[in-house]
């Protein structure tokens, strides 16, 4: 994968100046965006929003350990890859259950802050992965990774088109199905990020093996 992933047996660990800085940049617009996003959301009444702040909470959080662990063994790399696929699967299904309870809830979010935040938050997701479009295959670490900054962007798009269907419909019902989607999204990171670390896991375990 050139200089960027190493060579064809051994993926990329992050162990690069221009990925740190890289990945710092990420972290900082995730951490803003889950600001205005929660507030948003709550403002709109909407529930695709507040997913999607969730979202970038994790996906700041993720990166944080991401960058903590590079350089170390490959146990702790692969421990904190399947922390970040469970935590995704624990925030899927917490949006999956939010999601149903809502179903019940009568009230229409605003769908011109859906909107515009939605807007604002594709640009700095589409900034995140420009950023790390590169690096996106490399260890379980690094994997998860792109994986988050690629569901942020699949996921703001998704909140547009939530928008433009709450505006047309004039129902919720569009936004309660992104947030759906959207947990499903996680999930199936979730479990992407937990294969690929046991996997590296075992990996490591069969080289130590005295032959």
């Amino acid at each position: 994968m050139g200089t960027c992933c190493g060579n064809d047996n051994q993926a990329f660990d992050g162990m690069s100046d221009d990925y740190k800085r890289r990945l710092w940049l990420v972290i900082g617009l995730n951490a803003i965006m889950f600001a205005v996003e929660i507030v948003a959301g709550q403002m709109a009444g909407s529930q695709a929003l507040q997913a999607d702040a969730l979202d970038f909470f994790g996906d700041a959080s993720t990166y944080g350990i991401s960058l903590a662990v590079i350089g170390s063994s490959v146990a702790v790399r692969t421990t904190a890859a399947l922390a970040k696929g469970i935590s995704l699967l624990l925030m899927g299904l917490w949006v999956f259950g939010s999601t149903a309870w809502h179903v019940f809830f009568v009230g229409l979010p605003e769908a011109h802050v859906m909107g515009v935040v939605g807007a604002l938050a594709l640009a700095a997701n589409i900034a995140s992965v420009l950023l790390l479009v590169r690096y996106k295959d490399g260890d379980a670490n690094v994997r998860s990774v792109w994986l988050c900054s690629r569901n942020d962007a699949i996921g703001n798009i998704a909140v547009m088109f939530a928008a433009i269907g709450v505006w047309g419909t004039r129902t919720g019902w569009p936004d309660l199905l992104v947030a759906a989607i959207m947990a499903g999204l996680f999930l199936t990171s979730a479990v992407q990020i937990v294969r690929q670390g046991l996997r590296e896991r075992r990996a490591a375990r069969f080289m130590e093996e005295p032959a």
